[in-house]
């Protein structure tokens, strides 16, 4: 499929609030945030200076802030970029980002050679640039300095599948055939659907990240046992620990690097 930048800022800026809400719906939603919080408090330093890229409205943002990072924010998304700036003044994590940029993950020469120390592009941006992956990830690790680490996050296929199985069977059977042939989710394979994205498998993320210049220091899945419970089913805060505490194993766990909506990957530049 052919990258289309237009499209996906069209889409996020429709999405608006969407994007801070959908890890609240279900409980595992609330697990994908956790485990993407987690890879953030044990991978990035405090005083790290941090470019977070597909920001959105500042989940991670204030993520950030917390550790004690120095941020840069980018989406690509108008509106996105809007709601994280009200967010910084709102939420209180103004003081650590140093300013905001409207850009295309797949072009980040506004930045030089080496300027972060890590870049999160968590979200799944690298879902959505499709023919022009090899370029944003060329870009991401550019601006890493040597060391620096790339945490970022991808659509997953199965988990995916699995988290919308009501929506997925409305669809035919050849379209469902296709993205699971393809991996690629767009209005060619559901006419009624906006998005534009590609969903991974475990081993083709591992394959796209198995480069020379890089190191694997992480690959999980979001979640993997939560998915279709009630969320009422953790309302007391120890069982709620004690979940996540399975989850932490269950996502790494190479049975399950699928479970999740999302994988989750962290690398290490040469």
């Amino acid at each position: 499929m052919t990258y289309d930048p237009a499209a996906v800022a069209a889409y996020f800026d429709d999405l608006s609030e969407g994007e801070w809400t959908r890890f609240e719906q279900t409980l595992g939603d609330r697990v994908s945030l956790a485990r993407h919080t987690g890879v953030l408090e044990r991978f990035i330093a405090s005083g790290s200076r941090v470019l977070d890229v597909g920001a959105g409205p500042g989940r991670f943002t204030e993520v950030l802030h917390r550790l004690g990072c120095r941020v840069v924010v980018a989406d690509i998304s108008r509106e996105q970029l809007e709601l994280n700036r009200r967010g910084a003044a709102t939420r209180g994590y103004a003081a650590s980002v140093e300013s905001w940029h409207q850009l295309d993950i797949c072009d980040l020469s506004v930045f030089g050679d080496g300027s972060f120390d890590a870049v999160v592009a968590f979200g799944g941006p690298l879902s959505y640039v499709f023919d022009e992956r090899d370029r944003a990830l060329a870009e991401c690790l550019r601006v890493l300095r040597g060391g620096g680490l790339l945490c970022l996050s991808v659509m997953s296929l199965w988990g995916s599948m699995h988290r919308f199985l009501p929506g997925v069977l409305d669809l035919p059977l050849d379209a469902n055939l296709a993205i699971v042939s393809t991996g690629d989710l767009t209005p060619s394979v559901d006419p009624a659907s906006r998005h534009h994205c590609h969903v991974f498998r475990s081993d083709e993320l591992r394959s796209f990240l198995d480069r020379p210049d890089l190191e694997l220091l992480e690959l999980s899945a979001s979640s993997a046992v939560a998915t279709g419970h009630d969320a009422s089913l953790c309302a007391d805060p120890a069982r709620w620990q004690a979940l996540v505490e399975f989850e932490e194993r269950a996502c790494r766990d190479p049975g399950l690097l699928d479970a999740g909506t999302h994988l989750l990957a962290v690398v290490r530049r040469a």
